[in-house]
């Protein structure tokens, strides 16, 4: 006789009763336990699941082959969040959720790794290159989006490309190897991005458009690979700067290109400032300010209403952080030539900074208390918690 296994199972506060099983139905019964203890915490029961496991394709839920094949069949305007679960693998797509209300929930961050491997270099169907702002491995397109338990990596070899004697990539800005692991662009709002895993290397996490708010993430890059213009707040998360070999400058934290008339930018709170191990000492800086080039009437050049806006509150720092703290950056100015938007004419601060990477400087901008207590979560995300 097979074995059997006891279960106290507890249907309310008051009432719970004794189920027996045989072993061979353990392994069924247990998914299924697993999505109705979801709903007994309080979660909405899935709507979809993305999976290949024969178990899954019995608990009486749409099941899919592809987040892709998810998305297709979700409705265009959920009134309610549309959870779509992510089953443990590595899922190889390269995602535009362009539905308002999906919420992605994967089996855990490191086993539902959502992942793509486009560079901004890299060329499309049609011949003409993908760009920064189209080769993200997940873009988001619409409000109310969320993601949780599961990673998001673009794995372009961004090492292989700028070690290489001559480039194979498109050049697009310096390089064409920026390589957007999630971009949250035009039309969305309302991201909330908990217990995520975010990988790359230049350009990893493009925070474009609307509010959102990270909470328990690890986000690793090295060039530029906190950037956008979107209103951002990233709290308790380990931001890790990676190793670029023969680089003397390793990279930039944080590169906001917020409006002028946009109080907030980009706003880390209670993060680690880690970094890989070959990463040298003062060789990283906290961020710089981005003027995108943009066509006017008059011509194409950077942006004179960008004027970018980024903070790091409460932050640990390791050594890898240099004294100066912030760099300038580069942009085209009206007449076509280059200049140097200076970080003393960005927005660009830090409060209570601690560790070995807290050290003063004259272009480090320190912010008072005063001044501090003006970054609460509503003011930073204008009323949406």
């Amino acid at each position: 006789m097979p074995p059997r296994f006891f279960f106290n199972v507890r249907t309310s506060s008051r009432y719970h009763f004794r189920m027996r099983i045989d072993r061979r139905d353990f392994l069924g019964l247990s998914a299924l336990a697993l999505a109705a203890c979801r709903g007994l915490r309080g979660d909405a029961p899935f709507d979809a699941i993305v999976s290949t496991d024969a178990a899954d394709r019995t608990l009486g839920i749409p099941c899919h082959a592809s987040l892709g094949d998810a998305l297709a069949v979700a409705p265009q305007a959920s009134p309610r969040p549309w959870r779509i679960r992510i089953a443990h693998g590595r899922w190889h797509e390269k995602i535009v959720v362009a539905k308002p209300n999906i919420h992605l929930i994967g089996d855990g961050r490191g086993k539902s790794i959502l992942d793509f491997d486009t560079a901004a270099g890299h060329l499309k169907a049609d011949g003409k290159p993908w760009g920064t702002w189209g080769c993200a491995s997940l873009i988001v397109r619409a409000p109310d989006f969320a993601a949780r338990d599961l990673s998001i990596e673009n794995t372009f070899d961004y090492i292989g490309e700028i070690t290489r004697p001559r480039p194979t990539l498109e050049p697009i800005g310096a390089n064409g190897a920026q390589a957007v692991a999630l971009m949250l662009d035009a039309g969305a709002d309302r991201s909330r991005i908990r217990n995520v895993d975010i990988h790359g290397h230049q350009d990893t996490l493009f925070v474009d458009a609307g509010r959102s708010h990270f909470l328990d993430c690890t986000i690793s890059g090295s060039v530029d690979f906190i950037f956008g213009g979107g209103e951002c707040l990233i709290e308790r998360s380990r931001i890790v700067s990676r190793h670029r070999p023969g680089k003397e400058r390793q990279g930039y934290v944080a590169v906001p290109s917020t409006q002028r008339e946009q109080e907030f930018g980009l706003v880390l709170r209670d993060c680690r400032l880690e970094k890989e191990a070959a990463v040298a000492p003062a060789s990283v800086a906290l961020g710089r300010p981005w003027r995108p080039t943009r066509s006017f009437g008059d011509g194409r050049y950077g942006d004179p209403a960008i004027v970018g806006a980024a903070a790091f509150l409460d932050c640990w720092m390791d050594d890898h952080i240099d004294s100066a703290g912030w760099d300038a950056m580069s942009y085209t100015a009206r007449d076509g030539s280059r200049q140097m938007f200076r970080p003393q004419d960005a927005r660009l601060a830090e409060y209570r900074s601690r560790g070995p990477g807290a050290r003063a400087g004259a272009t480090r901008r320190v912010l008072g208390d005063a001044e501090a207590k003006k970054y609460t979560e509503a003011a930073i995300l204008r009323g949406w918690t």
